[in-house]
């Protein structure tokens, strides 16, 4: 797997392997590029994959102001310039899927498919409930003086569909130990004041929904709602998993993946 930086104002990194059609991971709020290891292993054989750190994450700068989701899509359009090409596959989770569908909105000539994975239709549409849950368990406990490593077992335990899946577990917890704090509250508030819901209905290129089992955060019945929105589109759930399917079930979710992406 080789690793480079992409832009330089902030500094975009990335890790990718494989040759052929240009196929990008977008990790989730509370995640970074290493998520996708599971993944990308394996669809390197037969792709171009390319998983990167958001502005403000892993290793990936930060930036100085107010996070705004139109300088991560311009920071993805760095990932096209360096590997010459135009078009690419979109695999987004969670956030990920969220930038997915504001990058398509932009630039629907560059997506030649997208793979949705527990998203949401806008964290600030969830129910008043989850908004406040998700709110006291990740900012409320960084604004009064915790680290990111301090919330990550609870945070993670949260989010899996299966406490018994050892490995998933620790994978998040180092996932959200690595957050930049002043980052991650940024882009906190900027996801929940970023709305993408009417983008669906606009989705015009093959899309696969996938969503676990067991996710509460975004459960099987948002995305069947966003399934319904998008036309022609597939759905398909990953049993026992819960928000973060591509570590908690790879191999399933790398089948789904390869077989939805081999028959385009």
């Amino acid at each position: 797997m080789k690793k480079t930086f992409v832009s330089t104002k902030p500094k975009i990194s990335i890790k990718y392997d494989g040759t052929g059609d240009l196929v990008i991971f977008l990790h989730g709020i509370g995640g970074n590029k290493d998520n996708w290891d599971f993944n990308l292993s394996m669809l390197s054989k037969y792709f171009l994959c390319v998983a990167w750190d958001t502005r403000g994450y892993g290793e990936s700068e930060d930036y100085q102001g107010n996070l705004s989701f139109n300088d991560i899509i311009n920071d993805l359009l760095s990932i096209y310039k360096y590997f010459g090409k135009k078009k690419a596959h979109i695999i987004g989770l969670s956030m990920g899927g969220q930038i997915a569908c504001l990058f398509y909105e932009k630039h629907p000539d560059k997506v030649q498919s997208m793979i949705l994975c527990d998203t949401h239709f806008g964290l600030g549409n969830l129910e008043k409930e989850e908004i406040n849950r998700f709110i006291n368990s990740r900012k409320k406990p960084l604004l009064e003086g915790l680290q990111p490593i301090d919330i990550a077992l609870p945070v993670s335990k949260s989010l899996i569909g299966n406490l018994n899946n050892k490995i998933a577990i620790k994978a998040l917890v180092n996932s959200m130990s690595k957050l930049h704090k002043e980052s991650y509250l940024k882009t906190i508030d900027a996801s929940m004041s970023t709305f993408h819901d009417h983008i669906f209905q606009q989705i015009n290129v093959p899309t696969l929904i996938l969503v676990g089992e067991k996710d509460t955060l975004t459960p099987p019945s948002m995305a069947l709602k966003i399934h319904k929105l998008i036309k022609g589109s597939k759905f398909s759930i990953i049993e026992e998993a819960g928000h973060l399917i591509n570590i908690e079930s790879p191999k399933t979710f790398n089948y789904k993946v390869l077989k939805f992406l081999k028959t385009l």
